[in-house]
């Protein structure tokens, strides 16, 4: 080894034990810091809303399985009872553990503590049984029962905005509406449709990645033939933002087939997505895989789980690795470990997303586009924080059988599209996909990142897609 060699790992180990001890200093206070925010949000909401409202901190309950509004079974399944005798099931694989189990300093410290509290509680309270009296049970967060009991209840904050949540025309634009489905932006062919295109943005963005990027790079060739959806997921965006909604895969599919399948009367399509986006495309290629021409990932987030680990907290500890370093996994880390840090986060940002974009207009003098400043401040904290956990970290242990249909029944190409300085998700990612679908072809693009994947070379991805596209097209 050069010494040159010698010297550049030298600084690089010197670089890796810096960030090591940085981290553990910055979340620890940061881990404090969700502690006493716990406290201050529920006082707050209290005074401002007149009611408490769940969070993940709260210890968990166990909820009797005879009990007339939330049935738990041992086989998972909760149903929901209403007075008019109706039952909504929905499965609790749909809700990840990590929502309400992030290992920490101050978690485990308070953890010990109410469990030691508990043991002594038992240990002098008398045993008694009575015959025929004793029920089954399974544990379940109590921020879930009441999230759950208020999509009973058929709570108002449904459609009113929360005080920490933005109110704005754009924000809120779906309240004014009767219509319960997604902002759904429709180019392209309007008559004589020969193939119809889905593009799904990626986390804490928006149709606007695509329609002010690789939309106006279409030629009028592929805008003749091809009908381009672009969706504003639920919770992001122009879509709806229900309150109660605890952003399930299920949730995100079914407002996609609302929205696009069923209204434009869409037989078969080519799925375009980003990051997260590619956990529902694959989702919704499972679904329906005789109506899929083409399936294009973008940076795909697929990890696969080493034995003997829980594929959601493997996950969760590869895209939030609780790091300082890079900045985007530092971002990663505070949306995903600290529940009411990245409510805070939201506040600032979010509710006053109308300043942040003044201001970015003022200082660009208004030479470049805030479209994807409008889509990182265009959700809600209940939103962000559910679909985070529910979809990235919730589907991990999902992923490979998803992969496994793909492979098995998917007809179309599948494409793996990512950028070679890629900082939060690597670049491993695309070649795990392709090692569980062996016909996929990974395309690794240099110099390029998470955004700049698409941003910034919006012309040479459009002419990529449209040769996926006619390679694919039903006239071949």
């Amino acid at each position: 080894m050069s010494i040159i060699e010698r010297v550049k790992s030298t600084f690089t180990m010197a670089g890796r034990i810096l960030n090591e001890v940085i981290s553990f200093f910055v979340f620890t206070v940061l881990d404090v810091l969700d502690f006493l925010l716990c406290y201050i949000y529920r006082v707050i909401d209290f005074i401002v809303e007149a009611e408490w409202k769940p969070c993940y901190c709260s210890s968990v309950k166990q909820t009797i399985t005879s009990s007339g509004t939330i049935l738990v079974s041992e086989s998972k399944i909760v149903c929901l009872t209403s007075s008019s005798s109706s039952c909504n099931k929905l499965q609790l694989e749909e809700i990840s553990d990590t929502l309400y189990t992030r290992s920490s300093l101050v978690s485990e410290v308070s953890k010990s503590t109410m469990n030691e509290l508990k043991r002594l509680k038992l240990e002098n309270a008398a045993p008694i049984f009575k015959r025929g009296t004793l029920r089954s049970t399974f544990t379940v967060n109590s921020s879930i029962v009441e999230m759950l009991q208020g999509k009973i209840g058929g709570l108002k904050s449904n459609i009113v905005p929360r005080w920490s949540d933005c109110d704005c025309k754009t924000c809120n634009s779906w309240t004014a509406s009767s219509k319960d489905s997604l902002f759904v932006h429709v180019d392209g062919a309007k008559e004589n449709v020969r193939e119809n295109v889905i593009f799904i943005h990626g986390f804490i963005s928006s149709s606007e990645f695509w329609t002010e990027t690789v939309f106006p790079n279409f030629t009028k060739a592929t805008k003749s033939k091809y009908r381009l959806f672009a969706v504003d997921l639920l919770g992001f965006g122009r879509s709806p933002k229900p309150n109660e909604s605890l952003y399930t895969l299920r949730e995100h599919l079914d407002m996609i087939e609302k929205s696009v399948l069923e209204p434009y009367n869409v037989k078969s399509f080519h799925i375009v997505a980003h990051s997260l986006g590619c956990i529902l495309a694959l989702a919704l290629a499972v679904k329906h895989p005789a109506l899929i021409k083409s399936l294009t990932l973008l940076a795909p987030p697929y990890f696969p789980t080493p034995k003997g680990e829980e594929a959601t907290q493997y996950m969760m500890r590869r895209i939030a690795p609780r790091r300082v370093w890079p900045v985007i996994a530092f971002g990663a880390s505070l949306a995903c470990w600290y529940e009411h840090v990245s409510r805070t986060i939201c506040l600032l940002i979010c509710k006053n997303h109308r300043l942040w974009e003044f201001l970015t207009k003022l200082i660009t003098r208004n030479r470049i586009k805030t479209y994807l400043v409008d889509g990182f401040c265009c959700h809600t904290h209940n939103a962000a924080w559910h679909t985070l956990h529910n979809i990235i970290c919730g589907t991990a242990g999902k992923i490979e059988g998803y992969l496994d249909m793909v492979k098995n029944r998917l007809k179309g190409e599948v494409t793996v599209i990512h950028g070679e300085d890629d900082e939060l998700i690597p670049v491993e990612c695309s070649y795990n996909v392709q090692s569980r679908v062996p016909h996929a072809r990974v395309n690794v693009v240099k110099n390029k990142d998470h955004i700049t994947i698409v941003v910034g070379r919006q012309q040479a991805f459009a002419r990529e897609l449209e040769e996926i596209w006619n390679n694919n097209s039903t006239s071949n």
